[in-house]
């Protein structure tokens, strides 16, 4: 079924405020693939808030076109499904996981800030923990030394006074305080 100009138009302002707002851009064909795992597909992307398209590629085009996702506009050809997303890994990584589970999916490209990516670079994007995850191990990371230092002062302290909280070599003597 064919668009009528203003049907083409509001596509195409509707995918370019999509890729105004996205990071990544992930093409993949869906040749083959049923209405049901499209649906599943479709779903587990909305969860992810990941925005998927199927588009005509010359509106696709026009749509990115100024856009960082202009670099894959030689790329967008044949029956490609679109994933954008505000998130840097979560487009990718809902194509990579259903093309894993669904032989018909398969990834042809994308970009990320600014560069093409090729399917390994889609894989390796999608690879990338997540954004809670990546902040839980930098926490871990900054804690670190925190609670080793608070583990070897514990274990000084049991071993010089059974237990007790050892003095603190700069701190005044307890008279000096009350003074």
């Amino acid at each position: 079924m064919s668009l009528n100009r203003s049907e083409k138009e509001a596509v195409i302002s509707d995918v370019t405020s999509l890729a105004a707002k996205a990071q990544t851009l992930v093409m993949a064909e869906y040749r083959g693939i049923t209405v049901a795992d499209m649906t599943k597909l479709r779903n587990e992307a909305r969860s992810k808030g990941v925005s998927l398209s199927v588009l005509k590629n010359t509106l696709a085009r026009r749509a990115v076109a100024g856009s960082p996702f202009e670099i894959v506009g030689d790329q967008m050809t044949g029956p490609l499904i679109y994933g954008f997303s505000e998130d840097a890994v979560a487009a990718a990584k809902v194509v990579a996981d259903f093309a894993k589970t669904n032989d018909k999916l398969v990834i042809r490209g994308g970009a990320f800030g600014g560069k093409a990516l090729d399917v390994d670079g889609v894989k390796q994007l999608a690879n990338i923990p997540s954004k809670e995850v990546l902040l839980a191990q930098l926490l871990g990371l900054m804690q670190s030394p925190i609670s080793r230092t608070a583990r070897v002062l514990a274990a000084l302290a049991e071993k010089r006074g059974g237990g007790e909280a050892a003095p603190v070599a700069d701190a005044p003597p307890a008279e000096a305080q009350a003074a």
